[in-house]
This record gives C-alpha cells, structure tokens and sequence, in this order.
C-alpha cells in the first residue's frame, strides 16, 4: 500500500510495525518521511515529530528527542502530547527542573493520568515525595471521570497501581482484565509486570516472552523481564537483562532506572 499511495498514515504505520520488531534505524527512516507528509500541517505535523522524538527516546537519545518534541510545539503550540514527551526527555538528560514545568504544563493542558503521574514521580525523584503525593492522589478521581465518559483505563490503571505497591492483588485482577479486553504486547507486560509483583513467577516469565517475542526494542520490557528472571532466581539471567535495558536507554523510566542500576551492584 505504501508504495502505491505513500502519506503520512501509511508512513507512520510501517514506522510503528518495524519498532515493533526491534528496527530502529528502519522505524525512524519511515516516521522522518511522515514528518515530512505532514509539513505545514499544524497539529498532525506536531504529532509526527512527536512520535520521531519517542523512537529516540526509547533508545536514549534524549537531544534528539527534545529536538523533536520543541519543534512539535513550534508546529502546534501548547501541544499537550509535546510537552509531555519533552518532560520526560529533559528528564532522561538530568533536567528535572524543566522536566516537571514542561509536565505541568501537560497536565494543566489535559489532565491524563500519565501525564499526572509522571509528574508524581518527578517530584519524588527530586526529593518532594508530599508533591508526588498530591499528584498520584488525583489519578483516582481522573480515571473515575475517563470510565464514566466511555474512556477504558484498566491497562493504565493497572500499571500505575502495580509500580506504586497500591492494592497489587487487585492490580493483578485488572490487568487479567486489561490483558483480554485490550490483547497487546503492551497488554502482555503489565500482565506479567503485575504477576511478578505478586510472586506469580513462572506465569509471569510465560507473559514477558510474549511481550519481548517480536523483538520489540522496549527497555522497561527488557527490566520487568529482568526482574522476572530474578524472582525465579535466575541471578545470571537478570543481570543480563537488567544490564540490556540499561545500555538500551540508561534513563528508562524514573522510577525503575535507579532500582535497576542498584540491583546490578
């Protein structure tokens, strides 16, 4: 289809399926084409740069990916979606400062749930737990009103409460349900994610193979896994994996990253 008819749609999906399976180099030659297609085009152009600057942080590449992500809100101002990816960008660069103003200003813009935690843990990273408090406090209420406006959230829920140690019994009942309401490799993760969690070991070995099985290069996958393999006590195993997600993206994820480093001590 692409070579008949290519556009920013067709771009953006053979981008999206070659990340899926672990080419980078390739996903990122094909979402440049679509920033292309979409020049001049005001918020789909924005959202384009958007998602070339998320290839690029997922391998690390914070510059690139604040590049993107600035030159998305030049495109379409106050672009929520920007200032969230660039938040988490100047976050992997040890910008926490301007992390959690460009997260705040996400959050003001539209109040998501990721948007309103990852500010959370910003502020605990920087030593404002009370902060981060306040902000995970007002998740309930916002995914209370998302399901009562048609919005499903079970996926999201389930991995924020699973990360934060709230209710991880429950959490787990939820992403079963995520798991077969929304079956993705995403789905695949947070499942096994929540039954590592709750010393569901060897099941959640069965759900991080399918999550990592097409290769996808996903650094917070390569940790669960990593930490899965370590409550099997397969000591050898979660040092290889834990040391992968690092050399993929040392900065993965806020809460992780550290926790990752320390176990390889």
């Amino acid at each position: 289809m692409a070579s008949i008819q290519p556009g920013l749609s067709s771009y953006a999906r053979i981008s999206h399926a070659r990340q899926l399976l672990g080419d980078v180099p390739g996903a990122i030659s094909a979402m440049k084409l679509a920033v292309e297609a979409a020049d001049g085009q005001g918020e789909a152009s924005a959202w384009t740069h958007v998602q070339l600057g998320l290839i690029y942080l997922s391998v690390g590449k914070f510059k690139a990916a604040a590049t993107e992500d600035r030159q998305a809100l030049f495109a379409f101002p106050d672009y929520a979606y920007a200032l969230d990816a660039l938040a988490r960008a100047e976050a992997g660069m040890g910008h926490y400062r301007s992390a959690i103003g460009f997260e705040q200003q996400a959050v003001n813009r539209i109040p998501l749930p990721q948007y309103v935690s990852t500010l959370g843990d910003l502020y605990g990273a920087t030593g404002r737990p009370r902060l981060g408090q306040k902000q995970y406090e007002l998740i309930g209420v916002i995914q209370r009103l998302l399901v009562a406006n048609g919005v499903k959230t079970d996926l999201e829920t389930a991995l924020f409460d699973v990360d934060h140690g709230i209710k991880l019994h429950a959490s787990l009942a939820l992403a079963r349900l995520a798991w077969r309401e929304r079956p993705s490799i995403d789905g695949d993760d947070v499942l096994a994610w929540a039954l590592e969690r709750t010393g569901h070991c060897g099941e959640a070995l069965r759900y991080s193979k399918r999550a990592l099985g097409l290769g996808t290069l996903d650094a917070l996958k390569v940790f669960h896994r990593g930490m899965i393999e370590g409550c099997l006590g397969h000591t050898a195993a979660k040092r290889a994996w834990l040391g992968r997600a690092l050399r993929l993206n040392p900065q993965f994820s806020i809460l992780w990253a550290p926790v990752a480093r320390l176990e390889l001590r």
